[in-house]
């Protein structure tokens, strides 16, 4: 049985009205609640990070020239996120967005103004951060939609990312989360895209959360593409478990913890076929209970103490 070994994380999550009970107080959060927050994540049992955002409606988290900073009670979150999790042992995939307008990933890996930020911002970021050992990759943002395979053009974009990033550290992995998981078609067409691929890791999203995927439609999903990525043999397969249920309509609603009993089950049917689970994401649905550093609603303390307690009980 895998379990869940990181989190995406955010300093404000991207799209307000998912973010209605947590963003509010995230942005208030001074430094050490910042780190309190990190902490409780390794406490859960993850190993990795993956920050959704270096900067978010035009303003950056970290020092930069690229963009105003963030109005945020913490003044360098960035720094708070590395220098924490390198304390833990943990491992950062660090984003690469967003330096356009976060709904518009068509755009965003096209224009050549918007590229031309983040790759100035890329610069900065491993400037600033590349010392921190807790610095283990790059996560490309701008998801692709799997409408059965790639949109044309977008592989050169990753690939062109891929090259950039690794130019600083070519040690250094690389991440996507594409998105449509359920329609990918697992042919021929779809493995030689992979095989042309430079990506290290694809975490495909389980589209749980966002009602397009019933839980007992995975294993099917996830073997399939299992299958390809062992012909193929180059990228990780990873998968991107979506950890919420909306208050309301999808997409349009705040974010919520779910039941336990819906993780878990998740959680079993994907675990056979991937190499690791991430989640998207631990801020919208757990809490430490006691925690300093609450953002959200109270439910969130028992999903992470049922998790937490089901996780130990195989020990």
């Amino acid at each position: 049985m895998k379990f869940i070994n990181g989190t995406w994380f955010e300093f404000q999550h991207h799209n307000k009205p998912e973010g209605k009970y947590y963003n509010p107080q995230s942005k208030e959060f001074t430094d050490e609640q910042w780190r309190t927050k990190i902490r409780e994540i390794h406490d859960a049992g993850m190993e990795y990070i993956v920050l959704l955002a270096t900067a978010l409606d035009y303003a950056a988290y970290f020092p930069t020239d690229v963009l105003p900073q963030a109005d945020l009670k913490c003044k360098n979150p960035m720094e708070v996120l590395m220098s924490e999790t390198e304390k833990l042992g943990m491992k950062v995939f660090v984003s690469t967005g967003f330096y356009g307008d976060w709904t518009r990933p068509d755009i965003n890996t096209t224009d050549k103004e918007i590229m031309k930020r983040e790759k100035t911002a890329m610069g900065q970021l491993y400037e600033q951060f590349g010392k921190y050992k807790s610095f283990y990759g790059w996560y490309f943002p701008d998801e692709a939609y799997l409408g059965n395979y790639f949109r044309e053009g977008f592989i050169d974009y990753l690939n062109d990312y891929d090259s950039y990033a690794k130019s600083f550290d070519s040690t250094k992995k690389t991440l996507i989360a594409p998105y449509g998981t359920r329609v990918v078609k697992c042919d021929d067409v779809y493995a030689k895209q992979l095989e042309s691929l430079n990506v290290d890791i694809v975490a495909y999203q389980d589209e749980v959360g966002v009602q397009k995927t019933k839980v007992e439609e995975l294993p099917e999903i996830f073997e399939r593409i299992r299958k390809v990525h062992d012909k193929v043999g180059r990228s990780k397969m990873w998968a991107d478990m979506e950890l919420f249920e909306f208050e309301g309509v999808p997409y349009k609603s705040a974010l919520m913890p779910p039941k336990f009993e819906r993780i878990r089950q998740q959680i079993e049917a994907i675990s056979p076929y991937v190499d690791e689970i991430l989640t998207f994401d631990y801020q919208s649905a757990m809490n430490k209970p006691g925690t300093t550093a609450f953002a959200g609603v109270k439910e969130s303390e028992q999903l992470y103490a049922d998790y937490v307690n089901w996780k130990n009980s195989f020990k």
